[in-house]
């Protein structure tokens, strides 16, 4: 069976996680990629209503595969370019690969994981990917064929999702891949806010930073990445 898949992301069409992604996606079938213009992380499941949305056709990196950059949030992504720019629907989006885990309680504000998530309602499997924000790429790159192999024909359930973790650390540090792990309740990052600047008019400019946690309920997926584990579940929308 021929596969037409959709492959988006949050961080941008350039991001390198998106081009690692599609190169091993046009092992599986006819792949679109359609992503935003530039970073869109943490936009969660936002959509654009009060402009209208840009399409450019782009090079890219990866041979066949055809690519297009929009101006709006990854689930816009996910709608006009099913719904006006693919000639045919997807069978799947694959939304990735995200830099930062999208894991525990951080997946409600995951723009990777809300384009996965509107895949889902339109109809369409939906797989969202995420790895440490950490130079070391080689749990992703030793389990990505395997992971997308046992899930890309897999449906996760109506309004349901696949959610993949891969940790940032050194393949010999692995302990595998650990399916059916459900999301943590725990923070994966304590948040607090940095005082930047106070301006003469009395407004003043905060940065959000935040401190990684190492606390989480076993059988999660937060729990796995924390014991050096590619974390594999499904994750259900809110609603």
């Amino acid at each position: 069976m021929s596969r037409v898949i959709m492959v988006t992301n949050d961080d941008g069409i350039h991001s390198d996680g998106i081009i690692r992604l599609a190169r091993e996606a046009v092992q599986y079938g006819s792949v679109w990629v359609i992503a935003p213009h530039d970073q869109r992380s943490a936009s969660s499941h936002s959509i654009t209503l009060d402009r209208p949305l840009e399409i450019r056709p782009i090079p890219f990196e990866v041979e066949g595969v055809r690519a297009f950059s929009c101006s709006g949030t990854p689930a816009d992504c996910v709608r006009i370019g099913s719904k006006a720019v693919m000639s045919e629907p997807p069978d799947v989006v694959l939304a990735g690969i995200n830099y930062g885990y999208n894991a525990a309680t951080d997946i409600q504000y995951s723009a990777t994981a809300c384009a996965a998530f509107e895949a889902s309602f339109l109809g369409y499997r939906g797989i969202a990917l995420s790895e440490g924000a950490s130079p070391v790429h080689e749990m992703t790159d030793a389990y990505l064929s395997k992971v997308l192999e046992e899930l890309i024909d897999e449906p996760p359930g109506p309004g349901m999702i696949w959610n993949v973790n891969f940790p940032g650390c050194p393949l010999s540090e692995s302990r595998g891949i650990w399916w059916d792990r459900k999301a943590s309740q725990e923070i994966v990052y304590e948040d607090y806010y940095d005082l930047i600047e106070q301006k003469p008019d009395g407004s003043i400019l905060y940065r959000v930073r935040g401190v990684f946690q190492q606390k989480a309920e076993e059988g999660t997926d937060f729990h796995a990445i924390l014991n050096r584990a590619v974390s594999v579940g499904k994750v259900s929308n809110i609603c």
